[in-house]
């Protein structure tokens, strides 16, 4: 293994590093994600798939079937990865993960039929599910209160990076003669991000948090005086956050019985940490995330454009345009998620989303009624094509990764985030399994059932979802001290624990101020 080279770089240098290394994760994961719309289109693939004859896919479902396997995979690897990741710490859990990557990236680039692509997809999603376990959780544990959903945005600005590289680069295939070539090349190029991460996740420290549970305090302090800016192990404001990180992993540490996956996930032995209704809010607003309509959009962004009345060429490159949308999105995300907060940016983008969606269906239904007007229709259906991705990119896919990292106490953050995770794998292959023979059978009203959905998110995210944004990672323990599910107890028990000086006010943590405080 490479030898570590932080101590000897200047804290912003480490922290570039980091977010890289973070960021070549997302992009791997982004790119398995887009690569496949390309993919099923080529006639080569089709035929050596069965999936189809003379380059038309006549069987959608095991069409759906080979794209969405990958999450099962994902959903094994989750929970891995988020064992591995607590265990044996955030680094190594995803080192393994790349191992899983480069072996299914090789075995589905040299695929010879469909039960080998089927086994090298689940292969590649195990890989994945370490990958997005552990590197949410890494980048909230070095990021401030007040900025960490704005870390973990930027960092998430490689996924789309990712998902619109598969499609611009197989775009530019598209007329070249090797067939085989224009299939297997695009799928090979995920070794790059996968192998460039598994060698140098060892020239990064571990988290800090992680070095206080694992009892390696000392080392822990130097990380966080790096990452804060250069300064003094034993500065105030880095003591100060260790008192407060070693004061937290304490609590947690005498609920450890709570630490298996049954019983995370019924709360058994969890107390006041109430784990049980946590694992249910992440793996929630994963799925939710899911069923926004994304899916329609990124995998089979093709289809919909041909359906909005567009030529297969034009379809194809507006496919990777709308994708690069997404990458504005993601952007401005880091501009307002901490500052508007979680609730208010899930709110806002499930009502634009809805509206975005109901207008793609209604003009592309139009383009279909009414061929003289064809052009047209076209055109409006695709520019609400690009409203909803950049609003989605900008809202729910953020916080849906940002929520999970978050809510979940230090020794078991990456395997609680695996639960997440799981929802993610749960969502996406649902809905990529359906999402094919929705469109055959359904058309342009798949959309409006979307839209929908959207819509039917909201009452959740009201009741249930507390505000995380401008609290600490330690803090946000005892907003679900609440023996009551809904946002108003949560928030008000609260309120009391801070007015007796158990935890810190909202106003402390935005303006920076780090404090241990416990109950006379």
């Amino acid at each position: 293994m490479p030898r570590a080279i932080w101590p000897q770089l200047p804290g912003s240098t480490l922290l570039i590093l980091i977010n890289f290394l973070s960021m070549t994760a997302l992009f791997f994961e982004g790119y398995n994600q887009g690569v496949m719309g390309g993919v099923n289109t080529v006639p080569n693939y089709i035929e050596k798939m069965s999936i189809g004859t003379n380059g038309i896919v006549t069987r959608a479902t095991k069409q759906g079937g080979i794209v969405c396997i990958y999450y099962l995979g994902a959903l094994i690897g989750c929970f891995w990865g988020g064992y591995l990741g607590d265990k044996r710490g955030r680094r190594f859990g995803v080192w393994a993960g790349t191992l899983w990557c480069v072996a299914g990236a090789a075995l589905q680039a040299s695929a010879q039929n469909s039960n080998w692509m089927l086994c090298a997809r689940i292969i590649t999603g195990v890989g994945t599910g370490h990958l997005n376990a552990i590197v949410p959780v890494w980048t909230a544990e070095i990021s401030k209160s007040h900025s960490r959903g704005a870390s973990i945005s930027i960092v998430f600005l490689a996924n789309y990076i990712g998902i619109a590289v598969a499609y611009w680069l197989e775009f530019g295939l598209r007329y070249y003669s090797n067939e085989p070539f224009r299939w297997r090349f695009p799928i090979a190029f995920q070794i790059v991000p996968a192998a460039i991460l598994s060698v140098c996740i060892w020239l990064v420290p571990e988290s800090p948090r992680w070095l206080v549970k694992a009892g390696h305090a000392s080392t822990a302090a130097r990380v966080l005086a790096k990452i804060r800016g250069d300064v003094s192990p034993t500065a105030p404001e880095i003591t100060e956050e260790l008192a407060e990180i070693e004061s937290s992993v304490s609590q947690e540490s005498a609920n450890a019985k709570a630490t298996s996956l049954w019983a995370m996930a019924v709360g058994a032995h969890s107390g006041k940490l109430h784990t049980g209704r946590r694992v249910a809010l992440s793996m929630g607003i994963m799925i939710m995330m899911e069923w926004t309509g994304i899916l329609a959009i990124t995998v089979y962004a093709n289809t919909l454009f041909g359906q909005a009345g567009f030529d297969p060429t034009k379809s194809a490159w507006l496919a990777g345009l709308v994708n690069t949308v997404g990458i504005l999105g993601t952007g401005a995300a880091a501009l307002t998620i901490d500052r508007y907060g979680r609730r208010p940016s899930l709110f806002f983008g499930a009502v634009v989303q809805c509206i975005a969606l109901a207008l793609t269906g209604g003009m592309s239904r139009l383009a279909i009624v009414q061929p003289h007007n064809a052009s047209a229709y076209g055109a409006a259906s695709a520019a609400m094509v690009f409203i909803y991705t950049f609003f989605f990119a900008a809202t729910w896919l953020q916080c849906a990764f940002v929520v999970p990292a978050e809510i979940f106490p230090t020794y078991m953050r990456a395997k609680g985030n695996s639960f997440g995770v799981a929802g993610w794998a749960i969502g996406c292959a649902w809905t990529t399994l359906v999402i094919p023979s929705m469109f055959k059978t359904l058309g342009e009203r798949t959309l409006y059932l979307f839209a929908g959905l959207n819509l039917l998110w909201l009452p959740i995210v009201y009741c249930f979802y507390p505000e995380t944004g401008g609290r600490s990672l330690e803090s946000i323990d005892s907003l679900f001290a609440s023996e009551s599910p809904f946002v108003w107890d949560e928030e008000r028990e609260f309120k009391m624990m801070v007015e007796q000086g158990m935890v810190k006010s909202d106003e402390e943590e935005k303006g920076g101020v780090v404090t241990v405080e416990r109950a006379a």
